[in-house]
């Protein structure tokens, strides 16, 4: 049994591997009539393929552009034919694909989300120390709603709290006698069950 690891590489595996194989049929075609009339088939077999775009008017004729752009990389830029569009230039290619860089902060306490590290980062350079005491008491608030929605499990405040001092690299210190106590997660969960609700 021939499994598709051991066969050749899709350049766009989207299409499947037929489409790829009247493709390669196409490049055989000695006679420029015929090749563009097998061309404009494989052309229509991929516009029904993506019965989405295939009735939106709107994006009709930018979908027909890149289908035609899509047939030729796929060709390897091999198939001689006539297009409706201009031909897209080979030497592009290889700069169409770039790795995608995800943020640092995805590593770790990814529920707290990215705005609470923004938060964290004001409260760090407030100097107004009353200010600054309420705006750890709302970060801290906010990490907890943030933990109950990720994790649905009760929290207690000091896991919050040493979280919030791992988050800022130990610049913020929070003794729980200091501080009032954070909203209660029966609270939360309540408030967020309401909203839902509503919705």
């Amino acid at each position: 049994m021939e499994y598709n690891t051991n066969r050749f590489r899709l350049v766009i595996p989207e299409y499947g591997r037929n489409i790829q194989k009247m493709i390669d049929f196409a490049i055989q075609i000695k006679n420029r009539k015929k090749r563009n009339k097998c061309a404009l088939g494989i052309i229509k077999l991929m516009t029904d393929s993506n019965y989405k775009n295939k009735y939106n008017k709107k994006i009709f004729p930018f979908f027909q552009h890149k289908l035609w752009n899509q047939l030729l990389i796929m060709s390897n830029y091999q198939l001689d034919i006539d297009t409706p569009f201009p031909k897209p230039n080979p030497e592009k290619k290889n700069n169409v694909l770039k790795k995608i860089v995800y943020p640092e902060y995805l590593n770790s306490f990814r529920y707290y989300g990215k705005i609470i590290r923004d938060m964290i980062n004001v409260a760090i350079n407030c100097k107004n120390e009353q200010k600054k005491e309420g705006l750890l008491y709302a970060i801290a608030n906010t990490m907890k709603k943030n933990y109950l929605r990720w994790n649905k499990n009760m929290v207690e405040d000091d896991v919050i709290f040493k979280d919030l001092i791992k988050l800022s690299n130990g610049k913020i210190c929070i003794i729980n006698n200091n501080m009032d106590p954070l909203l209660q997660c029966s609270q939360i969960l309540r408030r967020n069950f309401n909203s839902r609700i509503r919705k």
